[in-house]
C-alpha cells in the first residue's frame, strides 16, 4: 500500500485516493517535530483522550451543515491562503495545488465542518522555496485553525495533535477513516528530501476537531 503525499490516501467510506504532492524541493528543509520522533509517534504534549472533569464524555461531537471551504487561515503560523479544489487523477492519484503558495481541498471527501475527516494539503517546498506549509510541523496542540467556508460561516478547530509519519508505513485508516465528528486533517511532506528520488521520506499530518460554537469564540 502507498502512502499520503505520493502515496495511496485512504478517505471517508473507504475509498482509495494518492496523491502527486511528494516530488517536492530540497532546500530549504522543512522545520521538523521536536524530539524528531518515530514515525506514527504523537507530538509532545498530546492531549490525553479522557473527559475532563465536567465533561460529558456522551456529548454529540459538533457538526456542520456541508459547505465548501474557500479559505485556510492558521493564525500562530501566519498562514492565510485561498483553497484549490483537488480531485483524483485517471491514475487514482491526488492532484497537487497547481500553486505552491495555496493549499487544496480534496472535494471528494468530507467538507471542513462537516463530519468526517476534511483533508487539505500543501507543498512544503517548491524549486528550492518555502511553500504554503513550510511551518506546518511548527503546530502544536491547542492551536486553533479556521476554515472559511461558502455559506459564510467558519469553522473553526483546534489542533489535538501533530504526527510525523514515514511514508512506507502510512497508517491510512488512522488518517483517513470515519470520525464521528467533523475533524481535519492538514498534510503535506516531512523528513529527510531524496535528491535522486526527488521526494521526501516522511508524511507531516495534523489532526484537530471542529470546536463547537462556545469554544469557538
Amino acid at each position: 500500500m502507498l502512502t499520503a503525499l505520493g502515496c495511496a490516501l485512504l478517505a471517508a467510506g473507504a475509498v482509495a485516493l494518492g496523491t502527486g504532492l511528494a516530488d517536492q524541493d530540497q532546500d530549504p528543509a522543512p522545520p521538523g517535530i521536536a524530539a524528531h520522533p518515530s514515525p506514527g509517534s504523537p507530538s509532545p504534549g498530546t492531549p490525553s483522550a479522557t473527559p475532563s472533569p465536567g465533561t460529558s464524555a456522551t456529548a454529540p461531537p459538533p457538526v456542520l451543515p456541508a459547505a465548501s471551504p474557500t479559505r485556510l487561515t492558521i493564525p500562530s503560523l501566519k498562514v492565510s491562503t485561498s483553497l484549490e479544489r483537488l480531485r483524483l487523477d485517471e491514475h487514482k492519484a491526488l492532484t497537487p495545488p497547481r500553486d505552491p503558495d495555496e493549499a487544496g481541498w480534496y472535494a471528494q471527501g468530507a467538507a471542513p465542518g462537516a463530519r468526517g475527516p476534511a483533508v487539505i494539503a500543501g507543498h512544503v517546498t517548491w524549486n528550492g522555496a518555502k511553500a504554503v506549509f513550510f511551518d506546518l510541523a511548527r503546530l502544536r496542540p491547542g492551536a486553533r485553525v479556521e476554515v472559511r467556508r461558502s455559506d459564510g460561516t467558519t469553522a473553526v478547530f483546534q489542533v489535538t495533535r501533530l504526527t510525523q509519519y514515514a511514508k512506507n508505513r502510512f497508517p491510512s485508516l488512522e488518517v483517513y477513516g470515519n470520525t464521528p465528528g467533523a475533524e481535519l486533517r492538514l498534510i503535506t511532506c516531512g523528513g529527510e528530501y531524496s535528491g535522486s528520488a526527488h521526494h521526501y521520506s516522511d508524511n507531516v499530518v495534523v489532526y484537530a476537531k471542529l470546536l463547537d460554537d462556545a469554544d469557538a469564540t
